[in-house]
């Protein structure tokens, strides 16, 4: 298979996956320790997440990209059970989360090299996670508010590394921090990565619309992933000033839910039962709605080296 993205059960064609919600969570731990292994109540999450995700199937969903990162609750093997039981196509990942404090960054991250660090996320990707043999589709980190920290920009520089070696997508929780992005960008560039490479993670938290299209001018993609009832209006303003841009082939659409947190539930349903309606009533055509919810995220999640 030449293109191709990683997923729990192995390699699939991008054009076989249909609706693909980029940034959800089918279970984390956040908010719990630090935990390398993580234990979940395995029947109360299965009688939670596998009914609703089949009733996602049945509204179109096709694929998620879990986001749960190593040392808050990542567990691929669990994730490979309930993409068979469901039907859905499900990717997990690599990387570190470095906002919430660095909470949940390993401590020998503090004291490896970018290059270090990029070694052991590539063998993930190359031998699998753990004994698993689970290969990641992307790659996870975060920062937190304000200028990047030094643990922040190594692993930034670590992702860089990494998707010269594997081609996998960076996702970076950034959030409502455009200096950051700036910086980010500045750091993909000096490694060689192209900024078509990088996701600006809650991006939508941004209330103007012109720091993310300037991050998208340069190539970068821009997830606006709190669909809610809340957000909504506030989101369909950003498409319209990306779609005014001609710039709707750099977004990416989901809702940042989590089916099971230590027993909380947030859904990813709002694009189907109510989004998909209000972009057609705000002028949004079915091609760009198509655009937007099956090839943006196909395309960026195809595991290919970006270089700048």
């Amino acid at each position: 298979m030449s293109d191709m993205i990683m997923t729990v059960t192995g390699p699939a064609a991008p054009d076989s996956l249909g609706i693909f919600l980029p940034h959800e969570h089918v279970m984390s731990t956040f908010g719990a320790d630090f935990a390398r292994y993580p234990f979940y109540p395995v029947a109360e999450v299965w009688s939670r997440v596998i009914p609703y995700l089949r009733h996602l199937k049945t509204l179109g969903l096709g694929a998620l990209a879990d986001c749960t990162a190593a040392y808050f609750g990542r567990h691929p093997e669990l994730l490979r059970r309930i993409s068979v039981e469901s039907g859905l196509s499900i990717l997990t990942n690599t990387g570190y989360y470095a906002a919430a404090s660095d909470r949940y960054v390993p401590p020998h991250a503090f004291a490896e090299t970018p290059a270090q660090i990029a070694a052991r996320w590539t063998r993930e990707w190359q031998d699998g996670i753990d004994e698993t043999g689970i290969r990641p589709g992307f790659i996870k980190t975060a920062v937190d508010e304000g200028p990047l920290s030094e643990i922040d920009a190594r692993l930034v520089r670590a992702a860089a590394l990494t998707h010269l070696q594997t081609g996998l997508l960076i996702q970076t929780h950034t959030g409502d921090n455009a200096p950051a992005a700036t910086q980010i960008l500045a750091i993909l560039r000096e490694e060689g990565v192209a900024p078509c490479g990088w996701v600006w993670v809650h991006a939508h938290q941004v209330r103007s619309a012109e720091p993310l299209l300037k991050a998208a001018e340069q190539g970068a993609w821009i997830s606006l992933d709190n669909l809610t009832a809340e957000n909504a209006s506030h989101i369909l303003g950003l498409l319209r000033a990306f779609k005014h841009a001609g710039r709707l082939g750099q977004v990416l659409l989901s809702h940042d839910g989590d089916l099971y947190c230590r027993g909380d539930f947030r859904p990813f349903e709002f694009l189907f039962t109510d989004f998909l309606a209000q972009m057609r009533t705000s002028g949004f055509s079915d091609e760009e709605i198509r655009l937007l919810t099956v090839s943006n995220p196909a395309r960026a999640f195809t595991v290919q080296v970006r270089q700048a």
